[in-house]
């Protein structure tokens, strides 16, 4: 009598596959999206530190620091920063002179719907005309030592 030997696999050995995937896939995603939020705040940091060279630039020409107004318009009358690159943080800027000090505060925040929005650890981020940098999560505690790492 010839035995004829069943192939595949056994209805355990695909719960057990099944089952390890399931696992490596909620440990694997929450790390990925981690990685993804940190990695997408290169957007605020790089849009502000570019905010902070063109209003080096603006100061040379008019002798004083762009405000809000003129974020976006074109040089020499403004900056001519529209946003973030990625539009993940939206960008303002805060001037000051009151006679003694002239100055500005560029802060880029989380965009409310974006993904990024869920940042809650480095949801603003801050450059002054000294180039000091800060960060303050949600809820509005200084971060700037673990978000412009």
């Amino acid at each position: 009598m010839i035995l004829q030997r069943n192939r595949g696999f056994s209805l355990t050995e695909l719960i057990v596959t099944v089952a390890v995937v399931a696992i490596l896939t909620l440990i694997a995603i929450p790390s990925y999206r981690q990685y993804v939020m940190r990695a997408s705040r290169a957007d605020a940091k790089a849009a502000l530190l570019r905010v902070a060279s063109n209003q080096e630039r603006f100061y040379l020409a008019n002798n004083t620091y762009a405000d809000n107004d003129q974020l976006a318009d074109a040089p020499p009358d403004g900056l001519g920063i529209s946003g973030t690159e990625r539009g993940f943080y939206d960008l303002e800027i805060e001037a000051h002179d009151d006679g003694l000090e002239v100055g500005y505060t560029a802060t880029a925040t989380v965009t409310d719907g974006e993904d990024q929005a869920d940042d809650t650890e480095c949801a603003v981020f801050s450059v002054n005309e000294q180039g000091v940098r800060g960060a303050e999560d949600s809820d509005g505690a200084d971060s700037t030592e673990a978000c412009w790492r």
